[in-house]
């Protein structure tokens, strides 16, 4: 388990006061490129930026982006960006959409992904992982994250949202692009949201999947991630095998919870080497996971299983999904210390205590309470909160009905800040619509044509996944 995952889930996740693009540069030379997660040859390069934008003049830093160039020689003139979600994941690492939610937009217009600063290639605020850390206690752990927060010389409060936002508009400039139609994930969104404000001439359209509100704290996701569980009891109770197979599946969860919460110390055989371990299930190891499963509904309809296998005494397979999450030999893991620097400059300081009050719920209660004490550490200044100022842009807005951290009363909210917003929800969907059934030529039309109908009829053929009702996996 990575020292991150004493974050998990890392969450879905504001500027005010519009700033006017600058008349579009000439290209920038890029390279050829291989990355993981495509078999295709693109294009690189490194946009230089100041790390303090009060500071043109100090330090820089860099920030990569891949092109993949749209397939066609006669390519539209605006290109599609690709924010990446967190905060802490990178363009570079969600290359994989290529093949899937951009399969179609591609045909006609480039690709844009974009590492944000502090992810990626573009100087990756991170914490070192260890085998060891999979065996660690919670307190063990953080201290392991307090060490690499001191140690660490990054100006975290440069890292910001508003910095982000206009480092996308260097890009923009750096290559030549005029108006530019972006995307955004999860976090993405918001930090999409906050481009399209600072910058309204230089969007042309904002398509927002899993979108996060203007005013939505990111470590105050209870009441979201609590409705999604909520929603699976009821799906495994209305299907006959599945409530079969486990009639008894609320009262087992309530039961782990009770059971976990001082810790229970497991000696299993090791999910990935098969090596005697000891292995220390704590109530907020259990929580963690079960939120973090239940991002997508594939894996959500796993969750019965693993939680019947545990309650009677068979942890094996619910830590081998545990792990997965942290898993210490993936390169494409989010930057750990820029989401603390995120979330401490701007969520944090909105954790009032009538919201913790609110919002105290189950699943996020363990992260709610740990975040700010490690804010502490960052020592970054608060960034304050705006009213939102209306975007122009035409807006695409995608939530999945199953999602437990961005569901659609957040897309409804942030729509209020929106004078040209469409809203689909697709009801067997989770955190992410963009690569299922027919939305990929969804995204294709409304880019083509954002002010024309776009009949979105055929996202609710989207089947709901089947759920696991044993060991060999989920029934056919």
């Amino acid at each position: 388990m990575k020292i991150r995952s004493i974050l998990l889930p890392l969450g879905a996740l504001l500027l005010s006061g519009a700033v006017q693009a600058a008349p579009a540069a000439s290209k920038a030379a890029t390279r050829n490129c291989h990355l993981p997660g495509t078999e295709d040859t693109l294009r690189c390069l490194a946009v230089s930026v100041p790390l303090d934008y009060a500071r043109p003049d100090g330090p820089g830093t860099k920030i990569h982006v891949t092109v993949a160039p749209a397939f066609r020689e006669a390519a539209r003139s605006d290109p599609l960006f690709v924010l990446a979600g967190g905060p802490g994941q990178a363009g570079s690492e969600v290359l994989p959409l290529l093949s899937a939610a951009f399969k179609r937009v591609r045909a006609t217009r480039d690709i844009v992904f974009i590492d944000q600063r502090g992810t990626g290639l573009s100087g990756k605020l991170d914490c070192e992982s260890r085998p060891e850390h999979e065996t660690m206690s919670d307190a063990e752990l953080e201290a392991e994250v307090r060490a690499c927060i001191a140690k660490s010389r990054a100006p975290f409060g440069a890292y910001t949202t508003a910095a982000a936002a206009r480092d996308l508009e260097g890009v923009r400039k750096a290559l030549g692009y005029g108006k530019v139609n972006v995307w955004g994930g999860s976090y993405g969104t918001r930090l999409g949201q906050a481009y399209a404000r600072a910058f309204p001439d230089s969007v042309r359209t904002l398509v927002l999947d899993g979108v996060a509100a203007p005013d939505q704290v990111i470590p105050a996701g209870g009441r979201d991630g609590n409705a999604a569980l909520e929603k699976l009891f009821a799906q495994c109770a209305a299907n006959a095998a599945c409530n079969k197979a486990y009639p008894n599946l609320r009262t087992e969860f309530d039961a782990l919870v009770k059971r976990t919460e001082p810790g229970i110390k497991l000696s299993i055989a090791d999910p990935r080497t098969a090596a005697p371990v000891t292995f220390t299930m704590t109530g907020q190891r259990f929580l963690g996971t079960v939120h973090n499963i239940l991002y997508s509904p594939a894996d959500a309809r796993r969750l019965p299983f693993l939680l019947h296998s545990a309650y009677n005494g068979r942890w094996e397979p619910f830590i081998a999904r545990h792990n997965i999450a942290g898993d210490f030999a993936s390169d494409g893991s989010s930057a750990m210390l820029l989401h603390l620097a995120v979330v401490c400059a701007e969520d944090v300081p909105r954790m009032t205590p009538e919201l913790v009050k609110e919002d105290n719920a189950l699943l996020t209660r363990p992260l709610a309470e740990r975040i700010p004490s490690l804010c502490k550490d960052m020592k970054v200044p608060a960034v304050p909160y705006a009213t939102p100022a209306k975007i122009a842009a035409p807006a695409l807005l995608l939530s999945g009905a199953l999602d437990p951290v961005t569901p659609p009363r957040r897309a409804e909210r942030a729509a209020e800040f929106m004078s040209n917003a469409r809203h689909l929800v697709v009801e067997n969907a989770g955190h992410g619509v963009s690569q299922l059934g027919c939305a990929p030529r969804l995204l294709r039309e409304f880019l083509d044509k954002p002010t024309a109908n776009l009949n979105a009829k055929c996202l609710a053929e989207i089947p709901a996944p089947t759920f696991q009702l044993g060991s060999a996996g989920p029934q056919p």
